[in-house]
């Protein structure tokens, strides 16, 4: 997929969706990862009132301060502007007997909807794309969710919206690349200790090798 196709088909599902409009703020969620960063540069190419929040949550020593200074260079490059938080996880994990992938989602999520208040922002535009859908599939049936959880991820949940949902992360990985645009890598996403690193790195690889048109069945569903 060319670099102005992707483009094109972001813009496509979010008219589709009704996900965004030009008149609000968006807020984008930049961890500096591949997914963070083609959302960012797609929704600064179509042209949309764009803010970046960025989370340091200092669980990965150097490297969470390598991502935060990544994006602290890309925003300053692209003339975005920047709020970036550092969060205490040990406390909250104790204070509230989360797990730490809990406290994370959690803290992360409460601050974003504070930011969007104080700004008035029209949505917090996040990065998850139809692997994580499908993963997201997966772990909602293991659960037993029923017919909810075959709904997967929604395009969007109230004030969340996720314009990527149409792609994959081969076409995310294909546009930085004909952008010419680096990113950071997260090295606890090639550690399979969660379920859905379990899924994403172990079972799904052998799921789409047995069956090749897996993804589009899955998505269909």
């Amino acid at each position: 997929m060319e670099k102005h196709q992707f483009e094109e088909k972001i813009s496509q599902y979010v008219d589709s969706n009704k996900l965004l409009t030009r008149e609000g703020r968006i807020i984008v969620t930049l961890s500096g990862g591949a997914d963070s960063v083609a959302l960012l540069l797609v929704l600064l190419n179509l042209g949309y009132d764009i803010v970046a929040l960025h989370c340091n949550f200092h669980l990965r020593g150097t490297e969470s301060d390598r991502d935060e200074a990544f994006v602290r260079g890309l925003c300053k490059r692209l003339s975005v502007a920047l709020k970036v938080k550092n969060f205490d996880v040990a406390s909250y994990e104790q204070q509230y007997k989360v797990s730490t992938e809990m406290a994370c989602r959690e803290l992360r999520y409460a601050w974003f909807e504070k930011e969007r208040q104080l700004m008035s922002a029209e949505v917090i535009a996040v990065a998850h794309h139809s692997d994580d859908n499908i993963e997201t599939l997966f772990l909602n049936m293991l659960r037993g969710s029923g017919i909810s959880g075959l709904a997967g991820i929604k395009p969007r949940n109230g004030y969340i919206a996720r314009p990527l949902l149409c792609v994959n992360r081969a076409d995310v990985e294909k546009y930085l690349l004909d952008c010419n645009q680096d990113y950071v890598t997260d090295s606890t996403n090639k550690v399979s200790d969660y379920k859905r690193n379990k899924l994403r790195n172990i079972i799904l690889p052998v799921i789409k090798e047995q069956f090749p048109e897996a993804e589009t069945g899955l998505l269909r569903t």
